[in-house]
């Protein structure tokens, strides 16, 4: 076991490893899926056959202990030193080290991804596409149960939950490479009429509401930025654009659904197909988002992002967002 057990810690780190100096394309969910279930054989094992072992032996030796105490006791000695039997029945009983990197760790492992499966799971915003509401380096939580828990890895929905709103700011596995999370603002649901002309949103032909706001220093470029308050649905946030940019996009991929889109010098308008999400980021001429490759079906939604848990260059960003 001692042999088998190297081999399989050495597996783990050594698909990390891969993974960190992007030999291979990671998944972390399958990655802890897998570790949850290695670990939880040994920890049955441990309870189930080798612990059991250990204690029979050394109730075994407690056993002989106990028979040469009687023997010396019937010889007339009764101070006997038995340190080092004592000692010997501890290591006896002790975890060896392969169970405890194994079962030893089970119970955490299994608290971190059923917290990470259906309840929270973190994540670090890693560009300045959701600027202003959101800054690079902010570190999130992400709600796993608003719109229904999903079963890990296969990703199956297992409850319905909440629908997803029109402005909500979810996390979601990228169309184009799902083993990437990206994180936008839902601006269409299925079956509305998405436009983005000359940098305004209307849905179903109806202009969102958009009033002016001062303007916005970004840190990160060291710019200045128009920004404004929208309105989407009932939810109010903030955005910014570049009024240095066209409001025509340019380089979009094929995609899905493609067809029900028009692209123009003035912007873009979509019709949503059914169980797909039309997003787009807060900062709006800095972000790859819908406009470019395409929807977001529902099965790829991993959660509702609601919370800035820590932002290590300032403690001030932490607590929720619209």
């Amino acid at each position: 076991m001692p042999l088998l057990t190297a081999v399989v810690l050495a597996a783990f780190f050594g698909y990390g490893a891969a993974w960190y100096v992007g030999a291979i394309e990671g998944n972390f969910a399958l990655l802890l899926f897998m570790a949850t279930l290695v670990t939880g054989l040994y920890w049955l094992a441990e309870r189930f056959v080798f612990l059991p072992r250990r204690r029979a032996a050394a109730q075994v030796l407690q056993g002989q202990l106990d028979q040469r105490r009687s023997e010396l006791a019937a010889q007339g000695i009764t101070r006997v030193d038995e340190s080092d039997a004592a000692a010997t029945r501890e290591r006896m009983l002790a975890q060896p080290w392969w169970l405890d990197w194994t079962a030893g760790l089970f119970p955490v492992i299994l608290i971190v991804f059923l917290l990470r499966s259906f309840v929270f799971e973190p994540f670090k915003i890693p560009s300045g596409s959701m600027i202003p509401t959101l800054l690079i380096g902010d570190l999130i939580l992400v709600n796993k149960f608003t719109y229904g828990l999903k079963a890990p890895v296969i990703n199956k929905r297992l409850t319905a939950g909440n629908p997803v709103q029109r402005g909500d700011v979810v996390v979601f596995r990228y169309p184009p490479k799902p083993s990437v999370d990206y994180i936008k603002r839902v601006v269409g649901l299925p079956g509305d009429e998405v436009a983005y002309i000359n940098k305004r949103i209307s849905i179903n032909g109806q202009p969102m509401a958009q009033t002016p706001a001062s303007d916005f220093f970004d840190e990160s470029s060291m710019e200045y930025f128009k920004q404004f308050n929208e309105q989407l649905g009932e939810q109010r946030h903030r955005i910014i654009v570049d009024g240095r940019r066209p409001a025509f996009v340019a380089g979009a991929d094929e995609f899905k659904y493609k067809n029900g889109c028009a692209y123009s010098i003035e912007g873009v308008s979509c019709k949503v197909p059914e169980g797909h999400y039309f997003v787009m980021g807060d900062n709006r001429d800095n972000s790859l988002d819908s406009r470019y490759w395409g929807f977001v079906p529902d099965a790829n939604i991993v959660g509702k992002a609601f919370f800035v848990w820590m932002n290590f260059g300032d403690l001030k960003r932490i607590g929720s967002f619209n």
